[in-house]
């Protein structure tokens, strides 16, 4: 049996009770209010609920009457053991050893499909991340952001969200035009322009374009600049594009902001122009001293934005508003933002467009600050100059330790990773302690297949040591993980519940054998033991899957 067995037939045993007293109050109750925790202390039972204390308000009843009143029907449940009413009014839940047992065979039956649930079922979610301008490759920070951004879709994802991770393209503007002639001046061998970008990139660039186009240097100058700028664009986006999908992190949409600002030949418009309109039409622009203002302030905003200055020139605040609407026309109620520390400010501008275009700032609108990471004795990149890159960092520490390391920190909590630890392989190594947990399933799956251990036959009532309840208990609660990371964004959790789970079973290897002793014949113990030994594997490759890492068979 598994907690969301466990929990709906809970809930038909509460439904029933609160309904004698309250039939409206019974037809409102759903799986939700079933909390089912695992308690600390195994002597408790597998089980814990607190739902007698959360429903005795409700039916005007002492906590402690109604989990009295709730035990006969729980204990009529399918294998249940025992309940015990604890405290002021916990229900401490023991299983029958063949239904605790029976849950192994359930999750290799479920294969990668277990942890998956329906938290999220019917959210749809656009969930954008790293986002970095396309005038150099992609740096630290930018490493964090796709790791935890793509956890996060993962998590999401296998929570029943309808889920699209965008990439959001800052090719417009004024970055552009000095990328441009950064690349031109390195084509031409002529010294750096002011505030121009630095790093030997731009003179590979810079040279790759002149092979391109052997004729930059006799074109007018703007002519020059822009077919710099678009080749050297084009190669550095696919760079990016290429890091991300060897970092194991997927976009599914790459929306350039070039889009926004392109005037469409039949209107005569942008859709920035069209993003103005509509948010006057909200009543919440108004125009002062020749410029157009959005009245931000009306939604917590620290003061009022200018979307479109007295000269005619729309600021950065009107991309953002253009961006945030092309989302929610693309069928997007919800929108997730993860941006770097330096973006604070975004917070309440965005909020408070996403109230200025007659949404709901609290509920359609997420924006996650992620913090600074720093690696000891981590290098400048020498092709950048001033960054340490993502692709050095890739060569460097590997994919897998990266990402697992990342994926282990909440997002808001600064980060400093130590190479050494994450370059060993040993147990204090988080990333090769979950790994090596995985790899050993295999091995002893493989060792009980040359002794004739196979699983054809499972008897879940035979996993009664206390080691195989603990695993079970592990196992179980691996759902509800995902779920909890994906509701608090918080993917972190999984990371860390599987550093649990390979303890767990570290511990059940190093009790409980696989294959037979000497000449200890092979029996009913032994195939059921490798259904939780494979059901175990299957859970911690199902959990570093949703963070990106790789789930070796051997170490």
């Amino acid at each position: 049996m598994n907690p969301a067995q466990l929990a709906a037939a809970l809930l038909a045993v509460v439904v029933d009770a609160v309904g004698r007293r309250d039939a409206e109050a019974a037809g409102q109750l759903t799986v939700d209010d079933i909390a089912l925790e695992r308690p600390r202390n195994r002597d408790h039972g597998d089980w814990a609920t607190s739902v007698a204390l959360k429903q005795a308000k409700r039916v005007g009843m002492p906590p402690r009457t109604l989990a009295d009143e709730l035990v006969p029907g729980i204990l009529a449940i399918e294998g249940v053991a025992a309940v015990e009413v604890a405290g002021p009014g916990f229900l401490n839940i023991r299983l029958e050893a063949g239904a605790a047992g029976e849950l192994a065979r359930a999750i290799v039956e479920a294969g990668e499909t277990y942890g998956h649930n329906e938290s999220m079922l019917g959210q749809t979610i656009n969930l954008e991340f790293v986002s970095a301008n396309p005038t150099g490759p992609l740096h630290i920070g930018h490493t964090r952001w796709a790791a935890l951004g793509d956890s996060l879709a993962r998590v999401l994802k296998a929570s029943g969200a309808t889920l699209v991770s965008e990439f959001y393209v800052n090719d417009a503007g004024a970055q552009m035009d000095v990328f441009g002639e950064s690349v031109l001046a390195a084509a031409l061998s002529e010294p750096a322009p002011e505030n121009g970008y630095p790093g030997e990139y731009i003179t590979a660039l810079g040279l790759r374009a002149l092979g391109e186009r052997p004729d930059l240097g006799s074109l007018p100058r703007d002519e020059a600049v822009g077919i710099a700028r678009e080749l050297a664009y084009g190669w550095q986006l696919d760079e990016i594009r290429e890091s991300l999908e060897r970092f194991n992190v997927h976009f599914d949409v790459w929306f350039s902001e070039r889009v926004l600002h392109a005037v469409d030949a039949a209107s005569g418009s942008s859709r920035i122009d069209e993003a103005v309109e509509r948010l006057r039409a909200q009543g919440h622009v108004y125009d002062l001293d020749d410029a157009i203002w959005v009245r931000t302030t009306d939604f917590g905003d620290d003061k009022d934005r200018v979307i479109k200055r007295g000269n005619g020139v729309y600021t950065y605040f009107a991309a953002d508003a253009a961006y945030y609407l092309s989302k929610s026309d693309r069928g997007f109620a919800h929108k997730i933002y993860l941006l770097g520390a330096d973006h604070h400010g975004y917070v309440h501008r965005l909020k408070a467009l996403a109230g200025a275009a007659g949404d709901d700032p609290d509920r359609d609108i997420e924006v996650l600050i992620g913090q600074l990471v720093s690696i000891n004795g981590a290098r400048l990149s020498k092709r950048a100059g001033n960054i340490i890159e993502l692709n050095d960092l890739r060569d460097w520490l590997g994919t897998d330790a990266l990402r697992y390391s990342l994926a282990r920190y909440p997002a808001d909590s600064p980060l400093t990773l130590d190479p050494e630890l994450l370059q060993k392989r040993t147990n204090d190594n988080p990333v090769f302690y979950v790994q090596y947990a995985h790899a050993r399933t295999h091995q002893v799956a493989r060792n009980a297949a040359a002794s004739g251990v196979d699983r054809a036959e499972f008897a879940g009532e035979l996993l009664t040591d206390e080691t195989e309840s603990v695993l079970l208990g592990a196992l179980a609660e691996f759902p509800r993980i995902v779920a909890q990371a994906a509701t608090l964004r918080e993917p972190h959790r999984v990371a860390r519940y599987l550093e649990e789970l390979a303890a767990a079973y570290h511990r059940w290897y190093d009790t409980c054998r696989v294959t037979p002793q000497g000449d200890e014949p092979v029996s009913s113990i032994h195939g059921t033991r490798l259904w939780l030994n494979d059901a175990t594997g299957q859970v911690l490759r199902n959990g570093l899957t949703l963070i990106g890492v790789s789930a070796p068979e051997r170490m």
